[in-house]
């Protein structure tokens, strides 16, 4: 895609605020990555100081996290191991289309995160919509990471206290809601107070090798399976056409990185948007060959039978699953305090723009409001979490979001940006740009609109 000549930055000086504002937006990215400070002059000059190989791999890390857990759940729902990996090809295409338009669009207007991109090219109501998405899918994938937790914890002491899991139940330290209470207060509440998450950087290699460890050990027990585990029936078809698109909202949470894909491009030594399309290809079809083997072969082991989170579906005395349990729920400990300062980053810059207070008459206040807000935040998720034990209710909802940030806003800044290029007359690869664009707000408009509608009137009024 050539930039065109005209500028893409609209209205969006008229909302800005000072680039020292505090806890804002553009805080909304991999806490691995180090970026420099944005100026007209650092693009394009080598200021970065992430390797191609490196971007690679903070993106897959991106990309990978508990989200796996669900594909082979996600297999099941599209209709078999064919469907699944022909739905995941077909959207791959999209996702990779996406990260490339971010960039793009991040080098003509000068931004350096996902949503100040999306404010710079598309305006100020596109902008807050942008915004408000990622505090609800940050909330959201709060939620998800303490159910995650209570899952994990509810095998892990059945095996240690040697009884069936719904006996053990029975004792009150034991009890899911007291389990996950007892962990979010003792450590994932201390680690989401602090103003700053710089001690949380490392937690990304922890991630990486939990993931992974998780991956081969549902491949072993495929291929070396135990002898209680018989798969009840293996679906070669989906129960219905629209079941297919059930398996869409795993698939997007699944891949979703682009909201810390600009900050990622921009901390590159050359920020070039064909490099970028070459990191992002490379580090997709890492991630695809992750979620595949994870979604295969946890299918094919349990087949319809397969839970949700597929680690349930393993008995509680397998040790090298009790260890991928306890991989999973220490990366969760760790991922929920970057979620949460990624959503408390928005809601700051949010009220940082709209009070027109300066960051230096606001220190004091700051203080007790993230006190506020990190409480409320964290007490909220904390309950929705007790009172929603089915983790697919909630990858539902956050997973329709998740398609907005792969298909809506990238389609709707490749058509912005190509609408703001001063041509005298329009090419066909113009037109076929914009056409793609418009294909992509449309696509996932329908994703966001048909996983929404049945997460609401389906799974949450079951």
């Amino acid at each position: 895609m050539a930039q065109g000549t005209g500028s893409i930055n609209s209205d969006y000086k008229d909302w800005e605020w000072s680039d020292d504002a505090g806890e804002r937006a553009r805080l909304l990215q991999s806490p691995s990555v180090e970026t420099v400070p944005k100026n007209s002059e650092s693009q394009g000059n080598g200021l970065g100081s992430t390797s191609v190989l490196g971007a690679v791999f903070i993106v897959v890390n991106a990309a990978l996290g508990a989200g796996l857990l669900n594909f082979p759940a996600a297999f099941s729902m599209a209709g078999g191991v064919a469907a699944g990996i022909a739905l995941q090809m077909c959207m791959l295409i999209f996702i990779i289309g996406g990260l490339v338009i971010l960039a793009y669009c991040s080098q003509a207007s000068n931004e350096r995160t996902y949503q100040e991109v999306v404010w710079a090219v598309c305006g100020k109501v596109s902008g807050v919509l942008c915004e408000v998405a990622i505090a609800v899918y940050t909330f959201g994938t709060c939620i998800a990471f303490l159910i995650i937790i209570g899952d994990q914890e509810d095998k892990i002491i059945a095996a240690l206290v040697k009884e069936p899991e719904e006996v053990g139940s029975s004792r009150w330290y034991t009890d899911r809601k007291f389990t996950i209470s007892i962990t979010a207060f003792l450590l994932i509440l201390p680690l989401s107070i602090p103003k700053e998450i710089g001690f949380q950087k490392y937690a990304s290699s922890l991630s990486v090798i939990g993931t992974w460890y998780v991956t081969a050990v549902i491949i072993i027990k495929y291929i070396w399976p135990d002898k209680e585990l018989v798969p009840v029936e293996i679906p070669t078809s989906p129960s219905t056409w629209t079941a297919v698109f059930n398996a869409m909202p795993t698939i997007c949470f699944g891949f979703q990185c682009h909201v810390s894909s600009v900050p990622v491009f921009n901390s590159m030594k050359q920020p070039e948007v064909k490099t970028w399309g070459a990191v992002v290809t490379a580090a997709m079809v890492i991630a695809l060959f992750v979620y595949t083997g994870t979604g295969i072969c946890g299918f094919l082991t349990f087949g319809a039978g397969v839970e949700q989170d597929v680690l349930m579906s393993y008995p509680s005395n397998d040790i090298p699953v009790a260890l991928a349990r306890a991989f999973i729920i220490l990366c969760v400990l760790t991922s929920y305090p970057i979620l949460h300062f990624c959503g408390r980053a928005v809601l700051e810059g949010l009220w940082l723009r709209y009070s027109g207070i300066t960051v230096e008459e606001d220190v004091v206040r700051e203080r007790r409001r993230r006190l506020l807000q990190t409480i409320s935040w964290f007490l909220l998720t904390l309950l929705l979490a007790l009172f929603i034990p089915d983790i697919g209710k909630v990858i539902s909802v956050i997973g329709g979001l998740a398609a907005c940030f792969i298909f809506v806003f990238p389609g709707l800044c490749l058509i912005q940006a190509k609408l703001s290029e001063i041509q005298e007359t329009r090419a066909i690869s113009w037109w076929a740009q914009v056409s793609y664009g418009v294909f992509m707000v449309t696509l996932g408009a329908f994703i966001f609109g048909q996983t929404t509608a049945n997460a609401i009137f389906v799974d949450l009024t079951a």
